[in-house]
């Protein structure tokens, strides 16, 4: 981070000695963007870090109520051509969990 940090300096140097040559108005604005770019880097970073130092270790880690499949819903009330398809792809999503599991020896 911190040899980022020294570049965006480095780079808006560049554009700002091209700005005095005669580049325009684009290089004078690069040459102002560079370092913000770097300071917008670093305020990312310092932030990331506080979030991460204050965080809690067994924040994200699975308890017991999670679910980790739920059966999907057929809708019969609308279309019955969406009705017919739902179904069959259950069918599909049995077979799938059928296999697995007979595969896994669960």
């Amino acid at each position: 981070m911190a040899a980022l940090f020294v570049a965006t300096f480095f780079l808006g140097y560049w554009q700002l000695t091209k700005a005095e040559a005669g580049g325009g108005a684009v290089n004078w604005s690069y040459a102002l963007q560079w370092p913000l770019y770097g300071f917008m880097g670093l305020w990312f970073y310092v932030r990331m870090l506080k979030v991460e130092l204050s965080r809690d270790p067994d924040e994200g880690a699975p308890s017991a109520a999670v679910v980790l499949y739920q059966r999907p819903r057929i809708d019969t009330s609308g279309d019955p051509e969406l009705a017919a398809y739902n179904a069959y792809l259950a069918e599909l999503n049995e077979r799938a969990l059928g296999q697995r599991s007979a595969g896994d020896g669960r």
